[in-house]
């Protein structure tokens, strides 16, 4: 067998390439997996823009589903070839943070405090667009897939799916609320299926792309507003009585989308903040209503674990949900320059992109994320 791998590594603007590495090494609390399908994230395409700092040299990707091909004698309770899920954010259990209950700001026993919370998969270590990654503390990480689940019905739920819910559960979505969603992109299509699967009566998804605005239909939206054909924060206030809605969840990180969502809150409201900000975030203070308006800005950061991967897969594999329809697009990872090329550019209607690691030969381009959400 060889020892090494095709992976694909950050070396610059618009620079990921695919090159032949070592494969990973596995440590006594680690796994190696085997990667068979992976993806390519919006923070991703940060990385490639060089609008999110990543060493260059490093292997990204963050959202993987594969089979364990190596264990640490540490790990116990899984075997070589179990399908296993990965979380983006993978907490290590002990630290203070994973201890407080804050697992996605996990800073570990042997990482570096300044790193961005308990997301390492390509970012502080080499992450998942490869044939093999390392899992660290792999006995809190590993989640095995049940046998009636397809890998493309779980490879959202690494990161995208996991994050979108999240905004609703850090807003505590109640049931008969009203929710608006800024921006229909894979994030925010999964926050407003997590609006409705925390029982939001009204949920407003807000986009100007038609395809994602019937896509949004299909996760959970009631009313739909093209903030092209219309202002979305006027439309918000009519179909709320002119209070404003209870959540406004910002899912595309900038300015513009950030004080429609504080516009679009009723006094008293929340904004729920998913985007990764690319530049300075200002606060107008019309849109706090000065300070007195009781209003309450919380971020999220993607949640993770063994568990939290095992809630989502059994949301599922009982039909309260289906990411499926989001994926688009099919590269190998030999084509994983013209995926980013098609992801960062956003062209061809492209939701997200199924990169095939295991050597399957990818299925033909989808018509549109619409018309998948329809069969």
């Amino acid at each position: 067998m060889t020892d090494t791998m095709k992976a694909a590594v950050f070396r610059g603007r618009e620079d990921i390439r695919l090159e032949e590495r070592p494969i990973p090494r596995c440590g006594p609390t680690e796994a190696i997996v085997k990667v068979t399908l992976t993806t390519i994230c919006g923070t991703d395409v940060h990385i490639w823009r060089e609008e999110y700092p990543v060493k260059p040299g490093r292997i990204v990707g963050h959202e993987p589903v594969g089979v364990i091909h190596e264990l640490g004698e540490a790990v116990t309770g899984y075997e070589v070839g179990e399908r296993v899920l990965v979380g983006a954010i993978t907490p290590c259990g002990t630290c203070f943070f994973c201890q407080s209950h804050n697992e996605s700001q996990c800073s570990g026993y042997d990482d570096r405090w300044e790193m961005v919370g308990g997301w390492r998969l390509g970012n502080s270590i080499d992450g998942v667009q490869a044939e093999y990654f390392r899992v660290p503390y792999a006995q809190a990480n590993l989640a095995k897939i049940p046998d009636d689940l397809s890998d493309e019905q779980c490879l959202m739920l690494a990161d995208i799916a996991s994050t979108g819910i999240s905004a609703a559960e850090t807003a505590d979505v109640q049931i008969g609320q009203s929710v608006a969603v800024f921006a229909q992109g894979p994030i925010g299509l999964c926050a407003t299926a997590g609006a409705r699967l925390r029982g939001a009566s009204l949920i407003i998804a807000v986009d100007s792309i038609h395809q994602r605005l019937e896509l949004s239909k299909a996760m959970g939206a009631s009313e739909v507003i093209d903030f092209t054909e219309e202002d979305p924060v006027a439309a918000i206030k009519r179909l709320t009585e002119g209070r404003g809605v209870d959540v406004a969840i910002e899912a595309l990180g900038t300015q513009q989308t950030f004080q429609a969502c504080l516009d679009a809150t009723r006094p008293g409201g929340i904004v729920s903040s998913l985007g990764v900000y690319g530049g300075k975030l200002e606060l107008p203070v019309e849109s706090l209503v000065y300070g007195i308006g009781d209003k309450r800005i919380l971020t999220t950061l993607c949640p993770g674990g063994k568990e939290r991967m095992r809630k989502l897969m059994e949301l599922v594999r009982n039909g309260r949900f289906d990411p499926s329809p989001l994926i688009t697009h099919d590269f190998t990872l030999d084509q994983i320059e013209d995926a980013y090329d098609l992801f960062g550019n956003q062209r061809e209607g492209v939701v997200k992109v199924a990169l095939r690691v295991d050597g399957a030969a990818p299925r033909a381009h989808a018509a549109g994320a619409a018309s998948r959400a329809a069969t």
